[in-house]
């Protein structure tokens, strides 16, 4: 059988339960976003259910499926992160040794400096910070002085947070290209990330118009391999804004996860080689971040519906693999991050059904499996598991 497309949907932050080494990245070893988001009764997933997430070794629930509709496992990060570019740069390939660069005090004065002197205003803030609660607490200043708001997080991210009457949005983008100039050697962040917002004081609220640049990955991804062999490569979300770019044939903005799913849909009916590559953002920064156990569960349950209307619309060629990036427990102190495993889902005519993989040691396995289901050589940590599940 020739397969000709995958699909890969990334559940940002859907994470299953604490790492080993969670307490190394200032988690506790109870962290679990997918035990938190099943004391929501907002949770309703048949889908995942049927496919066999609940089978997953780890998961700590009697709601097993009999005949699970898809293989599955639990994967452990190998590399030294729990951030959205790197759990995506090795779901692609990549294992980063080094941790990116973060800034729990705010950015050094010498940066500081740089950046005010680039953009010709003064920066205030300067700590790490909810991106709605800044603009609640600085967005007037920013208004009243024209300084702009820069902010980071546990990730590895500078953001810059302007309102659109004080600075234009195509201004606001300029000023991240800057930084994104200014942020190298030992302060190569793996975001710059614009964050315009409109409204009143108290009243402010970002817009859609968001815009990440980030960092080049720092060696050839799958998606390289497959562009250079001929094949499509489609972004959805901010796939390609994770991955500067580097990979991709065609991109597609979304503005919610109900859209991206949408257009996932959509791309079940065009005819291409190649892989389609789906980020679904809303769980992180929406509910996750917010801690907001039955947003996050009310999201899950949408995505689950939406779900259901894309596997029957599958076609022989077709695999789908669902997966996560990192953890963001709705429950866990503070608004950070979690060290967690991710699930992973594959199915498709041609998939074997109910194969338990265990546990594997590296979201780099999505990307050796698809080198072997495209026949595209490439060189990963990451190990395929292809033989186990092909029919």
């Amino acid at each position: 059988m020739i397969f000709k497309r995958i699909f890969l949907i990334v559940l940002d932050s859907f994470g299953i339960g604490a790492e080993p080494d969670a307490g190394e990245f200032g988690d506790a070893e109870t962290v679990n976003t997918l035990k938190s988001v099943l004391t929501s009764d907002k949770l309703n997933i048949p889908n995942l259910k049927k496919l066999g997430l609940f089978n997953i070794e780890g998961v700590e629930s009697a709601d097993k499926e009999a005949e699970p509709g898809a293989s599955f496992a639990r994967l452990q990060e190998a590399s030294k992160g729990k951030d959205t570019t790197i759990g995506h740069w090795e779901i692609a390939g990549l294992v980063s040794d080094t941790p990116l660069p973060t800034y729990p005090d705010g950015f050094p004065p010498e940066i500081i400096k740089q950046l005010e002197d680039a953009f010709g205003r003064k920066v205030i803030c300067n700590k790490p910070y909810s991106g709605t609660q800044v603009i609640h607490d600085y967005g007037q200043e920013h208004m009243d002085t024209g300084a702009l708001i820069v902010y980071t997080s546990a990730d590895s991210v500078l953001q810059i947070a302007a309102h659109e009457d004080v600075v234009p949005v195509d201004q606001l983008y300029e000023y991240c290209r800057q930084a994104r100039k200014i942020m190298t050697g030992e302060h190569s962040v793996g975001r710059i990330i614009a964050r315009p917002f409109i409204g009143e004081f108290p009243n402010f609220e970002r817009t859609p118009r968001r815009h990440d640049y980030s960092m080049e990955p720092p060696g050839d991804t799958i998606l390289d391999l497959m562009k250079v062999a001929g094949n499509s490569v489609v972004s959805i979300g901010k796939i390609n804004d994770i991955f500067a770019g580097r990979g991709i044939s065609r991109h597609t903005a979304i503005t919610s996860n109900e859209d991206g799913m949408e257009k996932a849909i959509a791309e079940l009916g065009k005819d291409y080689y190649g892989l389609c590559f789906v980020n679904l953002v809303d769980f992180d920064m929406k509910y996750g971040h917010r801690r907001d156990v039955d947003g996050y569960a009310a999201a899950l349950t949408r995505f689950d519906e939406q779900l259901g209307e894309f596997l029957p619309k599958m076609k022989r060629g077709d695999v789908l693999i669902i997966t996560a990036d990192h953890g963001c427990d709705p429950l866990a102190a503070g608004t950070d991050h979690t060290r967690e495993y991710v699930p992973m889902l594959v199915c498709g005519e041609g998939v074997k059904k109910g194969i338990d993989l265990g546990t594997r040691h590296s979201f780099a396995d999505i990307a050796a499996t698809i080198s072997k289901i495209m026949r595209i050589p490439y060189a990963t940590k990451g190990k395929s598991f292809w033989e186990e599940v092909k029919e």
